[in-house]
C-alpha cells in the first residue's frame, strides 16, 4: 500500500501498522522508517508520541492539527477501551465537555498528555479480568476516519456509578445519564452482576428506580439488582455524606441526589 493510500484510511496510526501495511510492497522496517522520517519533515504527519503518528490534513499547519481524542485513546495501548465519562462524551451524552479521557486496559500504563488533552489509564477491574471480551460491553465504531473501541452506554452507566470519581461526581453522572433515552436493561444488570459490587448494584438500582417511568424499567430488573445489593446499610457516597435510608437498596442517599436539587431554578 502506498503511503498516500494508507494515510487516507489511517488518520492516527502506530509504527507497527505502517510497517505492516508497507510489507506487501517488499519494504523493510528500515525503509518504512526512512519514509516516515521524510513524511515528518514534509509536515504530512506529526508524531504524537513515540511510535504513534497523526496524519496532517492537506493545507493544515502541522502545529495546529487536531487529533481526535477518542482515536488517540484507543491507540494508547493495544487493548485500550474508551470508558467512563469519556465513553458518555463519545456518544454525545455528556453534560460537561472534558479534555480528560479515561480508558480501560489490562496492563499498567502512565497518564499521557497531548496538547490540552489528558489520557488516564484504568486497569480493568479484577472481577472481570478473567472474562472474555473485556467482560463484555465493548464495541468498535467507525469514527473520524478510524475505529474507536468504547464501552457501550449500558456498561458506561454501570461503570460511572461504580467509580463516580471518573465521571465528575453524582450531579454530572445524573445529568449525563438523563440524556440517554434508552438502555438495554438486561445488559445493565448483567454487567452489574459481573462486577460483583453490592454498592454498585444498589446505586444502579436506585438510579433506575428513580427513572423507571422515563426508562420504562420493569420491576424484574429492580428485583434482580435488589438481590445483588448490600445486606447492611451503606453510604451512597464514599465520603459518607448524610442522607436518608432507602430501605429497598440499603443505601443512605444524600438529599441532593434524592431530590436532584441541581435542577432547581435559582
Amino acid at each position: 500500500m502506498r503511503s498516500s493510500e494508507f494515510f487516507e484510511t489511517h488518520p492516527l496510526f502506530t509504527h507497527e501498522e505502517f510497517v505492516q501495511a508497507r510489507a506487501p510492497r517488499g519494504a523493510t522496517t528500515r525503509t518504512s522508517d526512512n519514509l516516515l522520517g521524510k513524511h515528518l519533515e514534509a509536515g504530512r504527519i506529526v508524531r504524537v508520541r513515540r511510535g504513534l503518528y497523526a496524519v496532517v490534513p492537506r493545507s493544515v499547519d502541522p502545529d495546529s492539527t487536531r487529533v481526535d481524542p477518542y482515536l488517540l485513546a484507543t491507540k494508547l495501548t493495544p487493548d485500550a477501551v474508551v470508558a467512563y465519562h469519556a465513553a458518555l462524551q463519545f456518544y454525545g451524552k455528556a453534560y460537561s465537555l472534558w479534555n480528560r479521557y479515561h480508558y480501560l486496559t489490562f496492563g499498567r500504563a502512565r497518564p499521557f498528555s497531548y496538547r490540552d488533552m489528558v489520557f488516564v489509564p484504568v486497569q480493568l477491574p479484577v472481577s472481570v479480568r478473567s472474562l472474555s471480551g473485556f467482560g463484555e460491553g465493548v464495541v468498535e465504531k467507525r469514527h473520524s476516519g478510524g475505529t474507536v473501541r468504547a464501552t457501550t452506554l449500558e456498561r458506561a452507566l454501570v461503570d460511572v456509578l461504580d467509580a463516580p470519581g471518573k465521571a465528575g461526581g453524582f450531579e454530572e453522572i445524573w445529568r449525563c445519564l438523563e440524556m440517554v433515552e434508552f438502555f438495554d436493561l438486561d445488559a445493565v444488570v448483567e454487567h452489574v452482576a459481573r462486577l460483583g459490587s453490592a454498592l454498585t448494584a444498589a446505586r444502579v438500582g436506585f438510579f433506575l428506580e428513580q427513572h423507571r417511568e422515563e426508562l420504562m424499567v420493569e420491576d424484574r430488573y429492580l428485583q434482580s439488582l435488589n438481590k445483588l445489593s448490600p445486606a447492611q446499610p451503606r453510604y451512597f457516597d464514599s465520603r459518607r455524606e448524610p442522607g436518608r435510608l432507602q430501605s429497598r437498596w440499603n443505601l443512605i442517599v444524600p438529599e441532593r441526589v434524592l431530590k436532584r436539587t441541581w435542577q432547581e431554578v435559582v
